[in-house]
């Protein structure tokens, strides 16, 4: 019975925090046209924040990643004579899945865990606090800027993610192994649809940046006011955006791709 009752526990938690967390987002989203009105040089500044600072290791990431998945294919299409079709492998793979994802999960790991770091001390500092004492509301003031900018900031990172890895698989297969320059492009063209393979890349993009940047804003917004409640904060972020990410790129590739 105290099994059964801490596992109720638990789970009832879970739940409402759950419950907290969405009216947050509601919260949120009825302040989102003020705040584009009246604030739009806040929402640039944390575009740069969130997006700008996180450009180095999406390039880098993304040129690697294309790199080792343009070798690895090459050596598994050869033994079929089929090295032609390096192309649109490595760009199918891109596109639907690893940039979204790998895009998707560094994210979490560089931006996430950044906001959520920064609303926690402002919430540590009782610099919220003393906002909600000059009548300024917080979440439109401080929250809302953040998540609108992860929002936007998300699917360009993982549109250059793709486009950066797609140069490397080029590097290495035509570069490097000897992949005939026009076939690489010409079957990538012929074979990537706009509708099935780039539009569900950009959604599961757009996706993602709304649940890790929610994670990341209500874990710190949330969090416990102290060192130790920031830095556990910061580690849930990480933890569940990751996981976030990888379970609802199952969800929505049996969606999209269920036919």
């Amino acid at each position: 019975m105290t099994m059964l009752r801490n596992l109720g526990h638990w789970w009832l938690g879970i739940m409402a925090r759950m419950g907290r967390s969405l009216i947050f987002l509601v919260q949120i989203l009825f302040g989102m046209h003020e705040l584009l009105l009246r604030h739009p040089r806040e929402v640039v500044m944390q575009l740069y924040s969130v997006g700008v600072l996180s450009l180095l290791i999406i390039l880098v990431s993304g040129l690697n990643v294309g790199m080792v998945l343009g070798l690895q294919m090459y050596n598994t299409l050869v033994d079929f004579g089929a090295e032609a079709a390096l192309g649109p492998v490595v760009a199918l793979s891109l596109v639907r899945e690893l940039g979204p994802v790998v895009a998707g999960l560094l994210f979490a790991g560089r931006a996430g865990s950044a906001l959520t770091a920064e609303i926690g001390l402002m919430k540590a500092t009782e610099q919220l606090a003393g906002m909600e004492m000059m009548a300024v509301d917080p979440i439109r003031r401080v929250v809302a800027p953040r998540l609108l900018a992860g929002i936007i900031s998300m699917p360009l990172l993982a549109a250059i993610f793709s486009a950066v890895g797609i140069w490397g698989a080029y590097f290495v297969g035509v570069g490097l192994l000897g992949v005939d320059e026009g076939a690489f492009w010409s079957q990538m063209q012929a074979q990537i649809d706009w509708r099935d393979d780039v539009l569900n890349g950009v959604i599961k993009s757009i996706v993602f940046g709304v649940v890790v940047t929610w994670i990341a804003v209500y874990e710190g917004f949330d969090s416990v006011p102290t060192t130790e409640g920031v830095s556990r904060a910061t580690t849930r972020t990480v933890v569940a955006a990751s996981l976030s990410v990888l379970a609802l790129d199952f969800l929505l590739t049996a969606m999209m791709f269920n036919k």
